[in-house]
């Protein structure tokens, strides 16, 4: 029974589902009548959970506020703008401000997918258009001077990020650590490390990045500062453990009063394989002469 105004402004269209076609033409809508109605369950409810997560979301309150949610997207992927209506409609469902999607792209062509409005709907009446701004190659500036960089460090990093694919990052990543020079430590890390990820899938500019870092800004405690110094201290003790092998095999070898000539001790100080000078070492204890350290026999 139907007990109130609600029900009936609804209802009515289960019991006669071709009343939409009378209102499409009260309208004027291009409505084509269908072949066959079926009536769903009206729940809508997800038996199971189905998790929706969006990367990044942001609160501005102030005399306009607003919720700025951003997604990364690395490429084309025709299932997203669902998923960004279903983000944004919860989204000013649950806080009642309106939402606005960001989406940050490193090549032209998933920025300009991504730019396209999405309408959802009949094609002759959109009920939803999802509009979302787009970060990437084709908008964002290339900051080549030190000044502007250090003028907005964060601008610098995403310039360097959206254009990590681009030939023209090397010269962002060169203005960017001559801008972080004097830098306080707290604020040029988190720009040290997000610009290493960014740069992620472009080897050759994560490289020179590591080197600028080592070079430029090597008083830094970053993460990838640090990594860079582990390395270069691991380098040195490996060097420093290859130089005392090769002395430790041809001071044997003299102190046992066997000569060395210039064809074996260029090979021996020529080795930079420590578990290799090691086994010459033992050798040599034994060794007939120079030669037999390269040989089992000379065990």
């Amino acid at each position: 029974m139907v007990n109130s105004s609600h029900e009936a402004m609804h209802r009515i269209f289960q019991e006669y589902p071709g009343l939409f076609a009378g209102v499409s033409k009260v309208l004027n809508l291009p409505f084509i009548p269908p072949e066959s109605v079926t009536v769903l369950t009206t729940d809508l409810t997800e038996i199971q959970p189905v998790e929706r997560r969006v990367d990044t979301l942001l609160r501005f309150d102030g005399a306009q506020p607003i919720l700025l949610a951003v997604e990364a997207q690395s490429a084309k992927d025709p299932n997203k703008p669902a998923s960004w209506a279903y983000y944004l409609s919860f989204l000013y469902t649950k806080y009642k401000i309106p939402p606005l999607l960001l989406v940050v792209c490193q090549d032209r062509a998933t920025a300009e997918w991504a730019a396209r409005p999405v309408s959802i709907g009949p094609r002759w009446w959109a009920t939803l258009t999802l509009r979302p701004l787009v970060a990437g190659p084709h908008n964002m500036p290339l900051i080549t001077d030190p000044d502007e960089a250090r003028a907005d460090l964060a601008l610098a990093t995403l310039s360097a990020i959206t254009h990590a694919k681009d030939p023209a990052v090397d010269g962002i990543l060169k203005t960017l650590s001559t801008a972080l020079q004097g830098v306080p430590e707290a604020v040029a890390d988190p720009i040290i490390e997000f610009t290493a990820q960014g740069l992620g899938g472009n080897r050759q500019a994560a490289e020179l990045w590591r080197n600028l870092v080592a070079v430029d800004l090597s008083f830094y405690k970053s993460y990838l500062a640090e990594e860079i110094r582990d390395e270069g201290r691991d380098e040195g003790r490996a060097e420093a453990l290859v130089q005392k092998g090769v002395e430790d095999v041809l001071l044997v070898l003299e102190t046992r009063g066997i000569d060395v000539p210039d064809e074996i001790r260029e090979r021996i100080t020529g080795c930079d394989d420590p578990d290799l000078l090691r086994r010459w070492l033992t050798r040599a204890v034994t060794a007939p002469s120079a030669e037999a350290i390269f040989t089992e026999e000379g065990a």
